[in-house]
């Protein structure tokens, strides 16, 4: 297969899976490894594709996706930040709920030593804090979906409704200006919005690449939140926008 042909396959799959590994694409496509690697860093090249370790993806879309394993390992410097900066922010005692998010797991692991309270859907998140001495950890139940590696549906929505927490940290696909935090699913959005309704005190945590985007589900508007936490500074417009909406930026 010539290389347009490959390239043109490659392209196809992320527009339908929106992430594609390096192992997968070499089987698929009968070539070593190496000669999918050199496809990938050619399409990087020409803004096709996000290249990661082990595969790449991209960004399109409003119900943009990404599997879990390609999460966990993008962008994991800007999340050390987010979770110093939240770490700030919270106060020893603290009731607070973290969601499902590969960020909030580096939250998870900066705030493992506290004497806190954590509330989650998130199994990686539950295994992470379990050991901890000090952590009171409650577990949100529900339908168990590997995709995410947490736990949805009714029953958790019914369950997380009874708790009501000092802070809360939720992350999303997209933000944007005119509607605010979106996500992927209805899923997802709806355990958002229970979290943020029972929290004193409502945190977005967001890497700078989800600005100026929008996804499927609108979860709140700018105005509902007491905070976003970027692991960047905002730009002037950002900053004028969330002035207006009396959102405090990190």
């Amino acid at each position: 297969m010539l290389a347009i042909d490959r390239r043109k396959t490659i392209k196809e799959l992320l527009q339908e899976q929106k992430s594609v590994s390096i192992t997968d694409l070499a089987s698929r496509l009968n070539v070593a490894k190496e000669t999918i690697r050199r496809d990938l860093r050619a399409m990087e090249k020409d803004n096709e594709l996000i290249r990661t370790h082990g595969g790449a993806y991209i960004l399109e879309g409003v119900h943009n996706d990404l599997d879990i394993t390609t999460r966990q390992v993008l962008k994991t410097t800007e999340k050390e930040t987010i979770a110093r900066k939240c770490d700030a922010l919270i106060q020893t005692g603290d009731f607070i709920y973290l969601d499902s998010s590969t960020t909030a797991w580096f939250i998870a692991r900066k705030i493992s030593q506290r004497k806190l309270t954590v509330v989650t859907t998130s199994l990686e998140i539950a295994n992470i804090l379990s050991t901890s001495p000090t952590i009171r950890l409650f577990l949100i139940g529900g339908e168990f979906s590997r995709k995410t590696m947490s736990f949805e549906g009714d029953g958790a929505v019914r369950n997380l409704e009874q708790y009501f927490i000092d802070k809360a940290f939720i992350s999303c696909r997209s933000v944007s200006m005119q509607y605010g935090v979106t996500d992927t699913s209805d899923n997802a959005a709806l355990l958002h919005k229970i979290a943020l309704a029972h929290a004193k005190q409502k945190f977005l945590v967001i890497d700078h690449s989800k600005l100026d985007n929008i996804s499927f589900s609108r979860v709140v508007p700018l105005d509902m939140l007491d905070g976003i936490i970027m692991d960047m500074d905002f730009s002037p417009e950002w900053k004028i926008c969330l002035d207006h909406n009396n959102v405090r930026y990190y």
